[in-house]
């Protein structure tokens, strides 16, 4: 199926999640991304996991398989010279060349932006790396909570008093790999209006500084007020009336209510009669009457699955939402119905079931394709892109360049 993105061709030199996230989706929407990978090691989510059975595997990291969808895959010794120089011929015909090398090491392996805008002026380089090409921080070691941290967002996910609470599965470098997509789509566009290759220096640092998960609006914040809207925000309980988490029957679901919405939920509790309750009415603004009004909640949540009560609840305008589980996520109806789970088959990992796009598009919808195994394409695209004979092959792989 013919992608929005057909036609653009992105030589990937990324590893890890946030880089392969973003030419990830460059690969769904139709791209050509063509991978380079460490001979016999590959890609470091490779080793990631997780794995079928838990037995680690370099072809059936489910990380990778996500990470890498449609993607094909050559391997090259990069501190070879040899490696070097395919690795420049390779460079001639792309259109952007993404890479998340520490700063300093695209220069070192013979590719660096003199040298691309030697062999291909036009193609657009978009360098990705912890905290940019330059400053203080440049050659700093992180993982993503350390990104985070240092971004200010791991400040505002605690409760007052208490250190602060991880964020679990890579969530800023899954957020980070959004934007940075979003961010090389704009170098792309750039250099083919512009005839010039576009340079990007892209920090994840400063991404997740400016995140609109809850750091930039934080910061904000801070600046405005000398406070933090969790701080501000989380004091003491508003009104009388449900918000925030609340268990039932399976779980966990979200409840936010206010009293202008006090008809839904009484018709939601199968309750109707409190609407117009003249004990209840007055105070419902006052936090103090709050146990009055979980004391008839409790038992009617308590009685019935997240599911339940999130469609009753909808269904009369009140805003509740289940805190699903990845079970109820993988079986989540909705998703099911807009055929949001890919279904692949890969001949290492069998069947791969994984999320797809993240965005539609009805005329040029794109296609999830499996990830590619290790160097699976490098002899097709040595022979039939820079027209390497099968014989020159054979002693690039005896070399272990390839």
């Amino acid at each position: 199926m013919s992608g929005a993105l057909e036609g653009i061709r992105v030589l990937d030199l990324t590893q890890g999640i946030a880089g392969p996230y973003a030419t990830k989706l460059f690969s769904d929407y139709g791209a050509d991304v063509l991978k380079i990978e460490r001979p016999g090691a590959g890609d470091v989510s490779r080793r990631m996991g997780p794995f079928p059975k838990d037995e680690p595997h370099l072809e059936t990291s489910g990380m990778f398989l996500e990470l890498n969808t449609g993607k094909r895959s050559v391997t090259l010794d990069l501190k070879t010279a040899s490696g070097q120089a395919i690795l420049r011929r390779l460079a001639e015909d792309a259109d952007v060349v993404v890479e998340s090398f520490r700063p300093g090491t695209l220069e070192r392996l013979g590719l660096g932006p003199d040298v691309l805008e030697t062999v291909n002026p036009k193609a657009a380089l978009v360098r990705v790396s912890n905290f940019g090409q330059y400053g203080p921080y440049r050659d700093y070691n992180a993982d993503d909570m350390l990104l985070y941290g240092m971004g200010g967002v791991l400040a505002v996910t605690a409760t007052e008093g208490r250190e602060p609470v991880r964020i679990g599965l890579y969530a800023p470098l899954f957020l980070a790999g959004g934007v940075i997509a979003a961010f090389t789509m704009g170098a792309f566009n750039g250099s083919r209006a512009s005839g010039v290759g576009e340079r990007a220096d892209i920090s994840i640092h400063e991404i997740l500084t400016a995140s609109m998960d809850r750091g930039g609006p934080n910061l904000v914040a801070y600046q405005y007020s000398g406070s933090l809207f969790f701080e501000r925000g989380r004091a003491s309980r508003a009104s009388a009336m449900p918000n925030g988490v609340y268990p039932c029957a399976d779980g966990y679901l979200h409840i936010t209510t206010g009293p202008n919405w006090w008809d839904r939920f009484c018709r939601a509790i199968d309750r109707p009669d409190l609407i117009t309750d003249e004990r209840l009415l007055p105070h419902l603004l006052d936090p103090e009457w709050a146990p009055e009004i979980d004391a008839i909640i409790y038992p009617w949540l308590l009685e019935r699955t997240k599911q339940e009560i999130m469609e009753r609840a909808q269904a009369e305008g009140w805003v509740v939402a289940a805190i699903n589980g990845m079970d109820d996520v993988a079986r989540d109806p909705h998703l099911e119905a807009r055929g949001f789970w890919a279904h692949l088959d890969h001949p290492m990992a069998g069947n791969v079931t994984l999320p797809g796009f993240p965005f539609r598009m009805l005329g040029t919808p794109g296609e999830i394709r499996r990830a590619p195994l290790l160097g699976e394409h490098t002899s097709s695209v040595l022979a039939e892109q820079l027209g390497y004979s099968a014989e020159d092959i054979a002693r690039l792989a005896q070399r272990g360049v390839i």
